[in-house]
C-alpha cells in the first residue's frame, strides 16, 4: 500500500542553528528594515522589522532590568494590541519565558497557571490588574507588574501597589532601560538558541488541571514555518488574525508566519462577521484564519453584490466547515482552503496540501519527512489496520521540533510521552490514500468556539457547590458545522437546587466559553468497575428530555 505524504515544506531558514525568534527578526530587520511587519488598525499604528527590533530589544532590557535572568517567566494577561506583540518579542530577545494566559481566567483558572509556572514579572492590561490581588499565594513569586492602559491604568497601579507589588506603567518597559548601578544602554542581551524555551501555553486538562505546554523556540519557529508553506506566504503577503494573542492560532500560527516570511501581520482585538469583508479590503489581507464557527458566521453574513472584490486568497480554518468551502470560494473568490491537524505539544505532523481538493472531512496527510505518525490502539499502542479508528501517537524525527513536555508536571509529561510517543488522545482514521480524518476523541477535554476547555476544571468548579455531590462533564455536538462541541453537565446533588441557581454559581467561577449549556441532574452516574465515570455512555444519551437547555439568549 502507497500512502501519500505532505513534502512541501521547505524551511525557510535552512540553518537549524537560526530557529529562534531573536535570529529570525534580525535577519529581517538587516535586510529589509523599513518594510512593515506589525499593523495595528485599531491603534493606528505601524512597526517596520526595524522598529520592531529596536523595541523588542528596549521590552527585554527593561524586562531585565527589573531582575529576571533568562529562563524565568514573564505572564501576559492582555487582549490583542501593539503592548502584548512587543512584550511577547521582548521576552524572547531576553532569553525569557512568556506565558500568555487566557483572559477570560481569574480565580482558581489564574492561579494554577501562575503558581504552575512560577511567574517572576506580569504584564497586564489594567482591567485584569485586580485578579492578581484575589490570587496572592499563586502570585506572590511575581516581582513586578508592568500595565497597560486600557482606560483604568492609575487606579490598577494604586491597587497592586497597595497590595504590596512594584507596579509601573507598560511604557517604562519602551524606553531604554538600566539597572541600578549600570550605565544607560549596557544591559547585555543573551545569546538565544533554537534548543532555549521560549513559551509555555496552557492546554486543556482531562482528568487533572490544564497542563503548560513547554515550547523551545525551535518548536515556535517550526510550527510557523509550518504555517508558511501551508498557506505559500511569501513577503508580498499580509496576514490578519482576529483571534487572540494568547493562543498559539494568532501567536505561532499567524503573527510567527509572518515573521518568517517577511510578511506583514493585521492584529484586531476582536472578531466582527459584521465587518469582517471590509477589515479585509481595508488592510489589503490575502491570508487570514478561521477557528471553531467563525467561517459560519461570515457565511450567514447577508450576501452583498461586492463580496468577491477583495485581495484574499488563502483562508486557514481549523476545523473547516467542508460544506461551505466551495460556496465560500465562489462568493469571496478565495484560491484555497487548508487545515492542520496539529496539537500544541507536537507541531503540525498533518497537512493539507495548497489548493488540492480534500475528500470530505479530510484533515491532511503525514508530514513523514519530519515526523513518524501512527494510530494505535489506546490500551496496547499496537498499530491498527488502514481504515481503522485509532488513537494518533506522534514523534519528531529532528531535534525540539516538538514540546519539551509539560512545565513543572513530570508525571503527565511521563504519561503522555509513554513508549516514547507522544499520545494524542484523539481519534481518528487514515484511508488507502494517506489521509486522515479525525472521529472524535478519546480523552475527556473539549473545544468550543476555539477554546480547549477542561472537563475536570469545570467538574471542580461545579463540585464547590455546596448542594453538588458529584459532577460529570461532557461535550455534545454544537448545531452549526464547525462549531465543535456544547458543554453538557450531570449533576448529583443531596439538596434541591435549580439549574438557574448552578449557572449563576458557575458564571462566578468558571469563564464564559466553558459554563455548561446543558445540565441534568441524575441519581447516579454510570461508572466501571474501578468506579471512574464512563463518559462514553453518557456522551451515547446526548441531550435528552429532562436535561435543562441555558441557551445563549439565555445568558
Amino acid at each position: 500500500m502507497t500512502f501519500r505524504y505532505y513534502r512541501d515544506l521547505k524551511p525557510t531558514f535552512t540553518d537549524r542553528t537560526q530557529w529562534a525568534l531573536p535570529t529570525v527578526l534580525r535577519h529581517h530587520a538587516a535586510r529589509r528594515p523599513d518594510a512593515v511587519w506589525l499593523d495595528c488598525p485599531e491603534e493606528g499604528r505601524t512597526w517596520t522589522y526595524a522598529a520592531m527590533l529596536a523595541a523588542g530589544e528596549r521590552v527585554g532590557r527593561g524586562l531585565l532590568a527589573a531582575g529576571a535572568t533568562p529562563g524565568d517567566r514573564v505572564v501576559i494577561v492582555a487582549i490583542n494590541s501593539s503592548q502584548f506583540v512587543r512584550t511577547w518579542i521582548g521576552t524572547a530577545m531576553a532569553g525569557l519565558v512568556e506565558v500568555p494566559i487566557n483572559t477570560a481566567y481569574e480565580h482558581d483558572f489564574l492561579a494554577h497557571q501562575v503558581s504552575t509556572v512560577e511567574a517572576s514579572l506580569a504584564v497586564v492590561d489594567d482591567v485584569f490588574a485586580a485578579r492578581f490581588l484575589d490570587i496572592p499565594d499563586a502570585a506572590k513569586s511575581i516581582r513586578k507588574f508592568w500595565v497597560i492602559d486600557t482606560g483604568h491604568r492609575d487606579e490598577a497601579l494604586e491597587r497592586l501597589r497597595a497590595a504590596g507589588y512594584e507596579a509601573a506603567a507598560w511604557e517604562e518597559l519602551d524606553e531604554e532601560a538600566t539597572a541600578p548601578g549600570v550605565v544607560e544602554g549596557s544591559i547585555e542581551l543573551p545569546e538565544v538558541r533554537p534548543q532555549d524555551l521560549a513559551s509555555v501555553l496552557f492546554t486543556s486538562g482531562t482528568t487533572g488541571p490544564s497542563k503548560g505546554v513547554a515550547m523551545p523556540h525551535a518548536q515556535m519557529y517550526f510550527f510557523a514555518d509550518e504555517c508558511v508553506s501551508l498557506v505559500r506566504l511569501t513577503a508580498d503577503d499580509t496576514w490578519m488574525s482576529v483571534t487572540p494573542l494568547f493562543h498559539g492560532n494568532a501567536q505561532f500560527m499567524a503573527a510567527y508566519p509572518t515573521l518568517v516570511a517577511g510578511a506583514r501581520f493585521v492584529t484586531r482585538s476582536r472578531f466582527s462577521a459584521s465587518r469582517w469583508i471590509e477589515q479585509i479590503r481595508e488592510s489589503r489581507v490575502t491570508v487570514t484564519n478561521f477557528i471553531g464557527v467563525m467561517m459560519d458566521f461570515i457565511w450567514k453574513q447577508e450576501e452583498r453584490d461586492d463580496d468577491a472584490d477583495n485581495p484574499l486568497r488563502c483562508v486557514f480554518a481549523a476545523p473547516t466547515a467542508a460544506t461551505l468551502v466551495r460556496p465560500m470560494r465562489e462568493r469571496f473568490g478565495i484560491e484555497a482552503f487548508v487545515e492542520v491537524f496539529g496539537l500544541t505539544e507536537t507541531s503540525a505532523p498533518i497537512i493539507s496540501p495548497y489548493g488540492e481538493d480534500r475528500p470530505a472531512g479530510a484533515a491532511g496527510l503525514a508530514a513523514d519527512e519530519w515526523f513518524d505518525v501512527a494510530l494505535v490502539d489506546p490500551e496496547t499502542d499496537e498499530e491498527v489496520a488502514v481504515g481503522e479508528i485509532g488513537e494518533l501517537v506522534i514523534r519528531p524525527k529532528v531535534p525540539f521540533i516538538s514540546s519539551m513536555g509539560y512545565f513543572n508536571m513530570p508525571d503527565k509529561t511521563v504519561e503522555a510521552w509513554r513508549n516514547l510517543w507522544f499520545h494524542t488522545g484523539d481519534a481518528l482514521r487514515r484511508d488507502a490514500d494517506g489521509w486522515f480524518y479525525f472521529v472524535d476523541r478519546f480523552k475527556d477535554a473539549l473545544r468550543r468556539r476555539g477554546e480547549n476547555i477542561s472537563s475536570y476544571e469545570i467538574e471542580t468548579s461545579i463540585l464547590a457547590h455546596p448542594a453538588v455531590v458529584e459532577c460529570a462533564v461532557i461535550a455534545v455536538p454544537a448545531s452549526s458545522e464547525a462549531g465543535e462541541d456544547e458543554v453538557m453537565a450531570y449533576v448529583i446533588t443531596q439538596a434541591d437546587v435549580t439549574a438557574e441557581e448552578l449557572w449563576r454559581h458557575c458564571d462566578s467561577r468558571i469563564p464564559s466559553f466553558a459554563v455548561p449549556r446543558y445540565l441534568r441532574f441524575v441519581d447516579e452516574l454510570p461508572k466501571t468497575p474501578s468506579q471512574r465515570v464512563q463518559k462514553a455512555k453518557l456522551r451515547g444519551l446526548g441531550v435528552t428530555a429532562d436535561t435543562h437547555d441555558r441557551t445563549p439568549e439565555n445568558r
